[in-house]
């Protein structure tokens, strides 16, 4: 079969490597779309595994399964997420999913979702894999984890009717931020970016304001907002500059919420107290769990949160070099879709 193969963001090669080999307790599906995810270019996070098969959000149809399946049949369209956690340790247990030890460390996919067959195994069968609905195409489908780490993040800043939003970032990620804000009820919202693209888009997905990154975001901010600062602030890029505007940009009582952060070498100056006198908060999200994804699909098959108008490319598997490099450059693209049997 088919792969493609990352080295780094500018070098992505169509390999061959053969299906993998079943287990008694996997499931083998025939990969119909993967989507292109912010963090798959992140390069200093993905290229101390490269070479490595990338690729998450996947949907496809069931083509084998092993003899200890149950539930699952051949023929069963699907999705499915490589990390899921245990729901037994401690930290399962109090809600915080995404920080257990099994949900970091183990991958049950192989060899990713940017090939044209995947096996699925361990935890990921019963905890991680869902059928679509007959309603739902495979391309909507690719957005079920996208958009339940989505939920997972804005659960954490609890918005509510009236609430002013600033997404800093309004890339795939801020954009879905973005529609669901408005289901929540926020009355403003107020997205930056460096494309003026990305910015017309926020618009179009009902953004109430929007400006380039390259302005003094609190004032800002103050001036479409009754001179106020945001209620609630998502910081959706990992720029350092927008991290620091993030932190200034909160008003009291507010929230300030790092969906994405800065590389790991930069450091984030915080002046904790003027947000102990003000009663301004931090928190941070961090991937999905299954009940995000589970939400996550509703809303898609409900048509609540439309997907399908967010994405502007759809290639082919020997074509994932241009779908890596049109996501790294933000211009004219939002989501790339892979579709491997193409």
């Amino acid at each position: 079969m088919k792969v493609g193969m990352y080295y780094n963001n500018r070098d992505v090669r169509i390999e061959e490597q053969p299906v993998p080999e079943m287990g008694d307790s996997d499931i083998l599906m025939k990969v119909e779309a993967c989507g292109i995810c912010g963090s798959d270019i992140m390069e200093w996070y993905r290229i101390k595994r490269a070479p490595v098969v990338l690729g998450h959000e996947v949907t496809g149809k069931i083509v084998d399964v092993g003899k200890d399946i149950r539930g699952f049949s051949i023929g069963d369209r699907i999705c499915s997420t490589h990390h899921v956690p245990c729901d037994e340790c401690r930290y399962c247990l109090r809600g915080y999913h995404t920080t257990c030890s099994t949900f970091h460390n183990e991958n049950n996919f192989a060899p990713g979702g940017f090939s044209q067959f995947l096996r699925i195994s361990g935890r990921s069968v019963p905890k991680g894999t869902l059928k679509l609905p007959d309603s739902m195409s495979y391309e909507q489908g690719s957005f079920i984890e996208p958009l339940g780490t989505v939920i997972r993040g804005l659960r954490e800043v609890s918005i509510v009717p009236g609430d002013t939003v600033l997404v800093l970032g309004a890339g795939l990620i801020g954009l879905l931020q973005i529609k669901l804000a408005r289901i929540l009820g926020a009355a403003n919202i107020i997205a930056t970016d460096i494309h003026g693209y990305r910015l017309d888009m926020a618009k179009q997905f009902g953004a109430d304001n929007v400006a380039l990154a390259d302005v003094e975001i609190m004032d800002f901010v103050q001036e479409v907002n009754h001179g106020r600062l945001a209620d609630k602030v998502i910081v959706s890029t990992g720029a350092l500059t927008a991290a620091k505007m993030g932190l200034k940009s909160v008003d009291s009582g507010g929230t300030v919420l790092f969906f994405a952060v800065p590389r790991p070498e930069e450091q984030l100056e915080l002046d904790i107290n003027a947000f102990w006198r003000e009663s301004k908060n931090i928190k941070v999200s961090y991937g999905a769990a299954p009940l995000d994804n589970i939400q996550a699909m509703d809303l898609i098959e409900s048509g609540r949160i439309d997907v399908t108008d967010m994405i502007t490319h759809r290639l082919p598997l020997n074509e994932i070099q241009e779908g890596f490099t049109l996501t790294c450059s933000g211009i004219d693209s939002l989501k790339v879709v892979i579709k491997p049997q193409c």
